[in-house]
């Protein structure tokens, strides 16, 4: 049995110039899917694992106001919205902040890479194990549990590095980390390695690392020595691949869950449509009669 992580790496840093232009004052973060701010998302799959801390990685002053706000208690709201008899909208005010969760915080001070804004975090996490994930993939439960119980339950039979993994077909995994020499036992898929972003002719397998990611404390000692990728970054993915060449496992979990990529305006666009029409019957009805009358 290994020791359950309790402190996950949100890197809200960066420019989110793909969500131009909301984001010239908006950070991503707080793009609403299903009206819901996405950040939210993420800080709730925390909450339903017993995550104790949150560290955000932030690029600037403005950026990490915006989340200390956000995550902060505002009880003049409250006792407007309690005055008012507004008891559903107090609830989800209050429901923001899950009980007994800490927010910490550390910069990012330029745009070095993931694997570098997740370093920044190596002081507040100490020596903790940590989970590592990417606010604007969204993961929605399908039936029962949610994604990081998932990758939980699979780390501590397995401990190592465990990673939420994808299938796509071959010429897309040039857009993504991919495992390498693997092998499939059901829903896991354990490998040797990792590459980031491999060119086509390259492609080692059709397995894709998507995050999130539980990911063993030796892995902040080895992030410092990785070089630039390919793209002129620090990649979390070329640490993890180092880390199995010195021996940590890595196993990938295909895990029972929807994806909604949430990276650029057409994307969130989408995602808001398939998600809305998932949870909102009388939704589901406006769009066919709205379709059924642009037919006629």
């Amino acid at each position: 049995m290994f020791k359950k992580p309790e402190v996950c790496i949100l890197p809200v840093a960066g420019l989110s110039t793909r969500n131009l232009p909301s984001t010239k004052v908006l950070h991503k973060g707080f793009l609403t899917l299903h009206s819901r701010p996405i950040i939210q998302y993420a800080v709730d799959a925390c909450a339903e694992i017993g995550i104790k801390e949150i560290i955000f990685i932030y690029s600037d002053q403005s950026c990490k106001h915006l989340y200390e706000n956000y995550f902060a208690p505002y009880p003049w709201l409250e006792n407007h919205l309690r005055e008012k008899n507004k008891l559903d909208l107090l609830k989800v005010v209050q429901d923001i902040i899950p009980h007994g969760m800490k927010f910490s915080f550390a910069a990012q001070n330029e745009p070095r890479g993931n694997g570098h804004a997740v370093l920044m975090a190596k002081e507040l996490v100490g020596d903790r194990d940590f989970i590592v994930m990417w606010p604007d993939d969204v993961y929605v439960n399908i039936r029962g549990e949610g994604v990081l119980k998932q990758l939980l339950d699979v780390y501590e039979q397995e401990g190592g590095m465990v990673i939420n993994i994808m299938e796509f077909p071959r010429e897309q995994m040039v857009r993504y980390g991919a495992l390498v020499s693997c092998v499939r036992d059901g829903r896991k898929v354990l490998a040797k390695g990792l590459v980031e972003k491999p060119s086509l002719e390259n492609v080692p397998s059709t397995y894709a690392s998507m995050g999130p990611y539980i990911i063993p404390n030796e892995v902040m000692d080895i992030l410092p020595e990785v070089q630039k990728g390919t793209n002129g970054e620090i990649n979390l993915t070329d640490a993890l691949s180092l880390a199995a060449q010195r021996g940590t496992k890595i196993t990938g979990v295909l895990c029972d869950t929807m994806r909604f990529d949430c990276g650029t305006n057409k994307d969130l666009e989408k995602a808001n449509l398939k998600l809305s029409l998932m949870e909102d019957p009388e939704l589901r009805r406006y769009c066919r009669d709205l379709l059924n009358n642009m037919l006629v």
